[in-house]
């Protein structure tokens, strides 16, 4: 009998250059061959494999032969599917505690380049200025082209306290950019937290990792021990988080949901590839009978909410933001997300040979929609006051990518939302005016402030408006 092997569940937006990736374990049994193998093709690729052994200008070795014919066999599946060597399989497990080291960038694949996803806060990727939409040309001196994911990953990653030089194409750049990094120990915060003012809450979720759920009751345990009374409203902040961990997107989506509640389905053409996750901990804790919800304020269930999204939430996050769209728990503010709506498998392989990261597959929010290649339409469009009309048109989107899968609903199934639309203020730098102060600087994720971050001075905004007409309802 065959031994059963482990699968991996993912869902994220891309390779990660330093960012934590996986989910939930499942067994899975290896199954017989469906069909019979296809014989002509193979003994074509025995051929082209012959060849190259007797006729190339330099001798290749076997193993490199047949790694680059499984890695191009798996990468021109889709932007997410790929090919892991022993260490990089090794990597990725590390990873899924959310500490290793690297640059901090999330990637994916475009046009033969490394296109970058979103930076990782306070990593030295995003102190250096790395953007969203940059086109990664060359890693030191090794063209990315022609590079898989992982290669790319294996080549940004390395020993903390080591350089690495980046040369970037940047759309509305003449000149390729040059950056030089120091590769560091990436230790990413997966939630953070303040009080805007009185009575309202802010927390941020960076990305989703194994102790997102807990951490996330923790934040707002403090938030209403520091406001000394019950929050009146709560911000929750998945700008630019690139997705991560399932279990911690199912968890985030329960600690505001009723209990029981559908977060999430997958379907798939495996049995196993279909799954219903709801707001129970069986879907989001791996200790049985210990839920760390169970430590919540009574009353978060019913608590004013607000969701900020945009262009760089990804996966685990427009997971979160579609159920709580989709159960009109939160009102979501922001921009469209980043449409990613597949779930890759971790299928490691015999011998120490590393895995396969496959898009196994489509998840749908409660309601039944696939946001693949769309994203989700938040209910309040608020377009970043400190970009561009240019700039916001640049960001990537999982449509952008190439080789992308289709939405399964196809492109006229997608349910219309009424959606209000609000306009940051226009001057000479088309950004909100602060105090005075603040007007040239960059938004800081680590320190919000409404006053110059537009979208989230307009999520404050409805919140405030949402205790007004609460109060005049009763």
């Amino acid at each position: 009998m065959k031994e059963p092997l482990k699968k991996i569940a993912l869902v994220t937006a891309g390779a990660l250059a330093g960012g934590a990736l996986t989910i939930s374990l499942q067994a899975l049994a290896q199954k017989d061959a469906v069909a019979p193998l296809p014989l002509n093709e193979l003994r074509t690729f025995a051929e082209v494999f012959g060849r190259i052994k007797q006729e190339y200008v330099e001798p290749v070795e076997d193993k490199k032969l047949i790694n680059q014919a499984i890695k191009g066999m798996i990468s021109g599946l889709d932007p997410h599917s790929d090919y892991l060597d022993a260490d990089a399989f090794k990597e990725l497990r590390e990873g899924t505690q959310g500490e290793f080291g690297g640059l901090g960038i999330e990637i994916g694949a475009e046009d033969g380049a490394v296109k970058v996803i979103a930076p990782i806060e306070d990593t030295p990727a995003q102190k250096a200025g790395i953007k969203s939409g940059d086109l990664i040309v060359k890693i030191d001196e090794t063209p990315v082209r022609g590079l898989s994911l992982t290669d790319a990953v294996k080549k940004m990653r390395g020993k903390p306290g080591t350089k690495v030089t980046l040369t970037v194409a940047r759309k509305l750049e003449t000149k390729p950019l040059v950056f030089t990094l120091t590769r560091a120990v990436i230790k990413t915060k997966s939630v953070k937290f303040k009080m805007l003012e009185p009575d309202f809450g802010y927390i941020r979720i960076a990305q989703f990792q194994e102790h997102t759920t807990e951490n996330l009751v923790e934040a707002i345990q403090t938030l209403y021990r520091d406001n000394q009374k019950p929050l009146r409203g709560l911000i929750l902040d998945l700008r630019d988080d690139p997705g991560g961990l399932l279990t911690g997107a199912v968890g985030v989506s329960s600690v505001f949901l009723p209990k029981g509640a559908l977060v999430v389905y997958t379907e798939g053409r495996a049995d196993d590839a279909k799954m219903r996750l709801t707001a129970i901990p069986q879907s989001y804790t791996r200790s049985p009978g210990k839920d760390p919800l169970a430590a919540l304020p009574a009353d978060v269930k019913s608590l004013p909410l607000v969701v900020l999204v945009n262009a760089g939430s990804a996966s685990a996050s427009e997971i979160v933001a579609g159920a709580l769209q989709d159960h009109k728990r939160a009102v979501l503010v922001g921009t469209q997300t980043f449409g990613k709506g597949s779930v890759q498998s971790i299928l490691p392989l015999g011998g120490n040979a590393g895995g396969i990261k496959l898009t196994t597959a489509h998840y749908y929010t409660p309601s039944g929609r696939s946001i693949q290649a769309k994203g989700i339409t938040p209910d309040v469009i608020v377009e970043d006051g400190k970009l561009t009309a240019a700039e916001s048109a640049l960001r990537v989107r999982e449509a952008d990518l190439e080789n992308h899968l289709n939405n399964p609903n196809g492109d006229d199934k997608a349910p219309a939302r009424p959606v209000r639309r609000i306009e940051p203020p226009k001057d000479d730098k088309n950004a909100p005016k602060g105090d005075g102060k603040d007007d040239k600087s960059e938004v800081n994720p680590r320190d919000p402030n409404p006053k110059t971050d537009f979208q989230l001075g307009q999520a404050l905004n409805i919140l405030k408006a949402q205790q007004i007409l609460g109060k005049k309802a009763n």
